[in-house]
């Protein structure tokens, strides 16, 4: 599926593994300060280099670029259905991934402040839930938002998205993790 001309295109890896204690767990990033998606919670992942042979390149490069996860350590379960950024102009392409995490994340300082390993558990637990009326620049009216609280961070927007209807799957053990 091309995305529409103005979108640019992009792509992240959704990476999973099973914690020591054999929880599912989920990887995201949050975002450095700076930049359209400054302080948001994250997949690895950005834009579609030239370079990149293709979007599953992209996904594996940034994710190496951004937490230092290697290639190697990345067995690709699925590619996700793409969508929307609804205001910053990307088309993005998640692929499901099982990962071997490393002792230690290497965050790139600034634009990665920080990795986090969330497991499902708190992602499905209805007390981590919720939705606010949001209004932010360039959205005519204020919207009803919902969310998963992630320590003192908001999960939303398209991170949100790709995650809601992949939980379920994730629980239910559709994918070997």
């Amino acid at each position: 599926m091309n995305p529409p001309p103005a979108l640019r295109e992009s792509a992240v890896l959704v990476p999973v593994f099973r914690n020591a204690a054999g929880e599912p767990t989920l990887v995201l990033v949050r975002r450095g300060d700076h930049g359209v998606h400054g302080g948001q919670l994250a997949f690895p992942g950005g834009k579609r280099d030239p370079t990149d042979a293709s979007l599953l390149a992209t996904a594996l490069r940034e994710t190496e670029e951004e937490i230092g996860l290697a290639a190697a350590a990345i067995e690709v379960l699925a590619e996700l259905p793409p969508l929307h950024t609804r205001s910053t102009g990307f088309h993005i392409t998640p692929f499901l991934a099982r990962i071997a995490p490393p002792p230690t994340w290497r965050a790139a300082q600034p634009e990665i402040a920080e990795v986090l390993e969330v497991p499902l558990r708190h992602l499905a637990d209805p007390a981590n839930a919720g939705q606010e009326l949001w209004q932010f620049p360039g959205w005519p009216n204020p919207e009803l938002v919902p969310f998963w609280r992630v320590g003192p961070h908001y999960l939303w927007g398209a991170t949100y998205r790709m995650l809601h209807p992949l939980l379920p799957r994730l629980l239910a053990g559709e994918w070997e993790l």
